[in-house]
Order: structure tokens, then C-alpha cells, then sequence
């Protein structure tokens, strides 16, 4: 008995370290896990720091600004999924908004109309993404960001440098009100974020778009029609611009042509930060969306750590760098090398 009882531990111990290598594995092998773990640690560390980082109000704040960091993400990250890159939906974000105030404002066109025709203007410059990529064979970089210098541009030459006031409230009631606690935004986002999960992992049409991203030529020989599917994405990603921008005017009260800047490299950021894989065919929306919600979650963490604002560009640098070398490690790791 006695042997029995001092042979079982040394058996069992061999037997719980398969398990624990086995788990280390999993979780290496899923970036959605990794970043879900950043998320509760980051938001347990600076809550213990910052009283006012869990105040209804401030977690009211992350909501509004998670809606338009996560709302771009998903639409890059479709983007990225077929190998591509869309740099131009922050000032397409921007152009938007402008658009709709431009419409509603000054040619007294009703809010409906405006933001409907905002968006189907907006759809039309993904369609012309979508034909330079496929058809003309432009590279993604250089169409994209042909279009954010334009966009830039018609936003300042539109309102002649100043902002448009005086919008319909139908703005503000798109960016501002509640639906219990929740900002309306926030739910804009989540329901973004299942769609575009149903589309990819329970849709034909998913599938062929992580096919085309995977391997192109492959796809294309076995009969995925490759260009409607990147086609797509690019539309869906500038649509989806198109709906930060209008909720963006309706949070400020106001259409700022200076609004939108920078906001590609954050909505890169957080796809990346999710786990997805930038040579395409990788990646999934909770992914994305645990990215985004953890770049919210240090964004809003350095505000109520009062860190400076220069700071926190560093910060912000840093964590998509780590993001980046994870991602090569991870995928050298399991045999898929960024190439």
C-alpha cells in the first residue's frame, strides 16, 4: 500500500504535464485567446490604479469610442483577410461625415436621404477600390491611398476649412442616446461584428474569402470568383467608414473637416492586435473585435493614469510592434510564416 501510494504522485505527474503543454499549445495556437486574456488583465490593472476608469460614465466613453474604432476594424479586417489593405477609411470616415452634413445642410436635403446617399457613395468607392485591385491589378497600398489624399482633400474643399453646424438631430440621436445604459454606437458595433462573424464562418461566401486570402490562385481554379470577393470587401470596408463618419458628426454636433486622420493606423492596428495575419487568409471577427476593445481599454487606461498624451503614442506604437512580433512568432511557431 505504501509503495502504491508513493508511486501514484510520480505517476501523475508525468501525466499533468501533457495536459498543461497540451493547453499552452491552444492557447498559442488561438491569437482570440491571447487577446481576450489582455483585455480582463489590462482592465483589471488600470481599474486597481484609476477609480474613475470603471465609472458608468467613463465605461459610457469607451462604449462611444469603441463603436468607431471597432465598426473600422471590422471592415479593414475583411480587407486584410483576402490580402489586401485599405488605407484610406479613416479620411473616407471623414469625407462621410461631411458628405452627410454637406447634403442635410446645405442643399436642405432630409437626414435619411443624406445618410443613405452618403453610404451608397461611400459603397461606390470600395466598387472602385475593388476594380483598380482586380481588374487593373493596382496594388491595394497605392489605390487606397490615392483615395485618402482625395478625400482629405474634397473634405477641406467643400467646407473651405470650416466646420458645418446646425445638423438635423437625427444625427445626434444616431451618436447620443441610450438604450438602457448602452450608447447606441455600441450596439452599431456589435451588431457589425456578428454580422460580418455569420457572414465569414456560417456563409459560402465567407469561406470563399478566406479561400481567396489563403491562396488566390487556387481559389480562382477551383471556380471562386476571386474578384467579386475582394470586390466585396473593399465595398463593405468603405460602407463601413461611411457609418463612423455619420456617427461621428452626430456625437460632435458638428461635421469637422479635419476629423478622421490617422484612425486607418488604428483600425490596422487593432485587426492586427486580434490576430489577424497580414499576408491574408487568417483571422477571426473576435479576434478583431477583442483588438479593438483592447486598444479602447489602454487608450482610456493612459487618460485615467493621467499619462501624457505623447506617451501614449508610444504606448499605442509599442503594443501593436509586440502585436506584429507575437503574430510572426505564433505563425513560425505552427508552420505558417508570414511570407
Amino acid at each position: 500500500m505504501s509503495a502504491q501510494s508513493t508511486l501514484a504522485p510520480e505517476e501523475a505527474a508525468p501525466r499533468s504535464r501533457p495536459a498543461v503543454s497540451s493547453l499552452a499549445r491552444k492557447l498559442a495556437a488561438s491569437p482570440e485567446a491571447g487577446v481576450i486574456i489582455a483585455c480582463v488583465l489590462v482592465f483589471v490593472g488600470i481599474a486597481a490604479n484609476a477609480d474613475t476608469y470603471t465609472a458608468v460614465g467613463n465605461l459610457q466613453v469607451m462604449g462611444r469610442d469603441l463603436s468607431q474604432v471597432g465598426i473600422l476594424a471590422i471592415g479593414e479586417s475583411l480587407v486584410i483577410l483576402t490580402g489586401g489593405i485599405d488605407l484610406s477609411v479613416g479620411a473616407l470616415a471623414g469625407l462621410a461625415g461631411i458628405l452627410a452634413a454637406w447634403m442635410n445642410v446645405n442643399e436642405g436635403m432630409p437626414a435619411p436621404l443624406a445618410i443613405l446617399f452618403t453610404l451608397v457613395i461611400c459603397g461606390g468607392v470600395g466598387l472602385w477600390h475593388g476594380f483598380m485591385v482586380t481588374r487593373l491589378n493596382v496594388p491595394p497600398f497605392v489605390i487606397t491611398l490615392v483615395t485618402y489624399t482625395v478625400a482629405q482633400g474634397l473634405a477641406l474643399a467643400i467646407t473651405s476649412g470650416s466646420p458645418i453646424n446646425n445638423l438635423d438631430p437625427l444625427f445626434s440621436n444616431l451618436s447620443q442616446y441610450y438604450i438602457g445604459e448602452v450608447p447606441v454606437p455600441a450596439l452599431f458595433f456589435v451588431g457589425a461584428a456578428v454580422i460580418a462573424w455569420f457572414v465569414l464562418e456560417r456563409t459560402y461566401v465567407g469561406r470563399q474569402i478566406y479561400a481567396v486570402g489563403g491562396n488566390k490562385e487556387a481559389a480562382r481554379l477551383a471556380g471562386i470568383p476571386t474578384a467579386r470577393r475582394i470586390t466585396s470587401t473593399y465595398v463593405a470596408s468603405a460602407a463601413l467608414a461611411g457609418v463612423v463618419g455619420i456617427m461621428v458628426i452626430g456625437r460632435m454636433n458638428v461635421a469637422d473637416p479635419s476629423v478622421g486622420a490617422g484612425w486607418e493606423l488604428t483600425a490596422i492596428a487593432a485587426a492586427v492586435v486580434g490576430g489577424m495575419s497580414l499576408s491574408g487568409g487568417e483571422g477571426r471577427i473576435a479576434g478583431i473585435a477583442a483588438g479593438a476593445i483592447l486598444l479602447e481599454f489602454i487608450t482610456n487606461g493612459l487618460l485615467a493614469l493621467k499619462v501624457s498624451p505623447y506617451d501614449q503614442q508610444v504606448v499605442q506604437g509599442a503594443v501593436l510592434g509586440v502585436a506584429i512580433l507575437l503574430d510572426r512568432a505564433r505563425a513560425r511557431y505552427f508552420g505558417r510564416a508570414l511570407r
